[in-house]
C-alpha cells in the first residue's frame, strides 16, 4: 500500500508542476525551447534525467545483477564523454542557430526542406521507438506496484506524462525533468548503503558476490564466464561495451533528446558548465549503481526477469520508507524520459514534417503541436500493449540510429567545408537503413561484433557523407551559414563566466580523481583482500 501511495502521490506532484508551469506558456520559444533562458541547473537536470529511465533503471542494472556490472561501468566510462565533447563541438554552435528543433537546424544549416524532413522522420520513428521501451517499463513497473494487468498501468503511465507534456511543452518538460532528476538521484544514494547491507555489509558484500558459483567471475573486467555468459567471450564483451559505450557518447551529444536542451540554455557558458555537471553525474551514479546492484544476487540470485531487480531490492530489502523513494526516483525517471520524448516527437511533426511556421502565429503552431502529441501518443500507447519486454534493447536498437544516421552529419554541418545537402541526406538515410537492415540480420543469425548495426550504420553514413559530397557543390547559401554559426557572440569572453567555466573544468579532472580512489577503495581493495586469502589458503 506505501508503495502505491508513493507513486500516486509523486504523479499528482509532477502534473501539479506540470499544469501550474503551462501557464506561463505564451509564445512558440516557450514551449519549444522554454525561451532560450534556462539557467546550468535546469539544462543538467533536464539532461541526466531525460538520459535516466527505465533502461538504465530497469534495463541495464539487469544486465549488471546478469552478470555484467563492470562492463556495463565500462559502457559508461565511454558514453558519459558525450556530454562534454557534445556541448563543446556541437551544442554551444545548435543555440546560435536559433532553430526551434534539430532538423529544422539541419534544415538551416544545409538550406533544404529535404533534409529537414528526414531528420524529422528519424527524430519521429526513433524516439518513437524509445518511447516504446521506456513507457513499456514504467508500464511493467507500475503494474507491480499497483497488483494491476499491464494495459491498465500503461494507460494509467500514458495519461500522467501526456496530460502535462501536452501542457507545459518544453518549459513544462525542463522543470518537471530537474525535480524528478534531484528524486531519482537521490534515491539511488540513499539505497545503495542498504542493499550492501543485505548482501553482508561493506565490504564483506564485494568478495560475497564475487564467489558465487552461480555467476563465476561477475566482478571481473569481462564479466560471467561460462554456460551463461550470454555476451559471448571476454573479448566480445568488452568491444561490445566500447563500441556500444562510444555509439551512446556520440548519442549524448547529438540526439534530439539531449542536444535539444542546448537550445533552452541561457547562453554558452551554460551549455559547457552543464556538459561538465552531467558528465560528473553520470559517472558517480553509474560507479555506485551497477556495482551495488550486482551484489543483490549474494540475497537472491534468481530474479526473474532481472529487469525488475532494483524494485525487488526496493520491495524486499529496504525499509519501507526507502523502498517508497527507489520505486517513485524509478518512475520519476521513467516519466521524465517519457514526457522529453513525447514534447520532440509533437514538436518535429508540426514544425519540421508539416512545417508550420511560427510567423504565421504562435497560437496556430502550438495548437498543432499539441495535437501531433495527443496522435502520436495514442499510437505510442497501441503500439506498447503488444511489444515483449525488452526494455534495455529496444532503447539501445533506438539510440544506436540516431548515432549512425546523425552523428557525422551533425559534426560535419559545423566542422566541414565540404558537406553539401546531398551528402547530408544520404548520409542519414544510408546511417540509419544500415542499423535497422543490421538489426534485421542480427535476429536471424550472429554477427561478429564487428558487425554491429551501429558500426555497419555508421560506417554507411561516413562514406555517404564523404562520397557524395564530393560529387556535389556547397552552395554558397550553405557556406555563408555555415560561417555565422562560427562567428564568436558578442559577450562571450565575460570574466566571471570565464572564471566560473574554467573552475567547473578543474572540478571535472579533480573528479576523475575522485572515482579512481573511490573504485578503488569501494570495488577493488575488498576484492583484492579475497584473492589474497584465496592464495593464503
Amino acid at each position: 500500500m506505501y508503495f502505491s501511495i508513493g507513486v500516486i502521490a509523486s504523479f499528482i506532484i509532477i502534473a501539479v508542476i506540470g499544469m501550474l508551469v503551462s501557464r506561463k506558456v505564451s509564445s512558440a520559444e516557450d514551449y519549444y525551447v522554454s525561451g532560450r533562458n534556462a539557467p546550468t541547473i535546469l539544462i543538467v537536470g533536464s539532461l541526466v534525467a531525460s538520459y535516466f529511465s527505465t533502461v538504465t533503471f530497469m534495463g541495464e542494472v539487469g544486465t549488471s545483477y546478469d552478470g555484467y556490472p563492470i562492463i556495463m561501468l565500462t559502457f559508461s566510462a565511454f558514453n558519459a564523454c558525450g556530454y562534454v565533447l557534445g556541448a563543446f563541438l556541437f551544442g554551444r554552435y545548435l543555440r546560435r542557430s536559433k532553430a526551434l528543433t534539430l532538423p529544422e537546424f539541419f534544415g538551416q544549416r544545409f538550406k533544404s526542406i529535404k533534409v529537414r524532413r528526414t531528420a524529422a522522420i528519424i527524430t519521429i520513428l526513433g524516439l518513437g521507438t524509445y518511447l516504446v521501451a521506456v513507457t513499456q517499463g514504467a508500464s511493467l513497473l507500475l503494474s507491480d506496484i499497483l497488483g494491476v494487468n499491464f494495459v491498465t498501468a500503461l494507460v494509467i503511465i500514458w495519461i500522467t506524462y501526456t496530460s502535462f507534456t501536452f501542457m507545459g511543452g518544453a518549459k513544462g518538460v525542463i522543470i518537471t525533468d530537474t525535480v524528478m532528476f534531484f528524486f531519482f538521484a537521490l534515491a539511488t544514494f540513499i539505497s545503495v548503503p542498504f542493499i550492501l547491507k543485505a548482501a553482508g555489509g561493506w565490504p564483506n558484500a564485494i568478495p560475497s558476490t564475487a564467489a558465487l558459483s552461480e555467476k563465476p567471475n561477475i566482478f571481473s573486467w569481462h564479466g560471467i564466464t561460462g554456460d551463461a555468459a550470454f555476451m559471448g567471450t571476454s573479448l566480445d564483451a568488452f568491444l561490445w561495451a566500447a563500441i556500444i559505450g562510444l555509439s551512446w557518447g556520440v548519442v549524448i551529444a547529438i540526439s534530439p533528446w539531449q542536444a535539444s536542451r542546448y537550445m533552452m540554455a541561457k547562453n554558452e557558458h551554460v551549455i559547457i558548465r552543464t556538459g561538465i555537471i552531467a558528465t560528473i553525474s553520470i559517472l558517480v551514479i553509474y560507479l555506485f549503481l551497477h556495482i551495488t546492484i550486482a551484489t543483490v544476487n549474494v540475497v537472491n540470485p534468481n530474479i526473474n526477469p532481472s529487469e525488475l531487480v532494483y524494485i525487488w531490492s526496493a520491495q524486499n530489502i529496504m525499509p519501507t520508507w526507502v523502498g517508497v523513494i527507489v520505486i517513485s526516483g524509478i518512475m520519476a525517471a521513467a516519466l521524465s524520459s517519457c514526457s522529453t520524448f513525447l514534447q520532440l516527437i509533437g514538436n518535429s511533426v508540426a514544425h519540421d514534417l508539416f512545417q508550420i511556421k511560427s510567423d504565421k502565429g504562435s497560437k496556430a503552431l502550438l495548437k498543432t503541436s499539441r495535437i501531433a502529441m495527443i496522435i502520436v501518443g495514442f499510437v505510442i500507447l497501441i503500439v506498447t500493449i503488444y511489444p515483449p519486454p525488452a526494455v534495455m534493447w529496444i532503447g539501445f536498437f533506438a539510440a544506436t540510429v540516431f548515432a549512425a544516421s546523425w552523428g557525422p552529419v551533425a559534426f560535419a554541418s559545423i566542422h566541414s567545408k565540404t558537406a553539401t545537402k546531398e551528402g547530408a541526406f544520404w548520409s542519414m538515410i544510408l546511417g540509419a537503413a544500415g542499423v535497422v537492415v543490421g538489426e534485421i540480420i542480427g535476429s536471424f543469425i550472429d554477427l561478429p561484433i564487428y558487425l554491429e548495426p551501429v558500426i555497419v550504420g555508421a560506417v554507411l553514413s561516413l562514406l555517404a557523407l564523404y562520397i557524395v559530397s564530393k560529387f556535389s557543390t556547397v552552395t554558397k547559401e550553405e557556406r555563408t551559414y555555415r560561417e555565422s554559426l562560427l562567428k564568436t557572440p558578442e559577450g562571450i569572453y565575460h570574466p566571471k563566466d570565464m572564471i566560473l567555466t574554467k573552475r567547473l573544468s578543474y572540478v571535472l579532472m579533480a573528479t576523475g580523481a575522485v572515482v579512481i580512489i573511490i573504485t578503488f577503495a569501494f570495488y577493488y581493495q575488498p576484492l583484492q583482500s579475497m584473492t589474497v586469502s584465496l592464495f593464503a589458503k
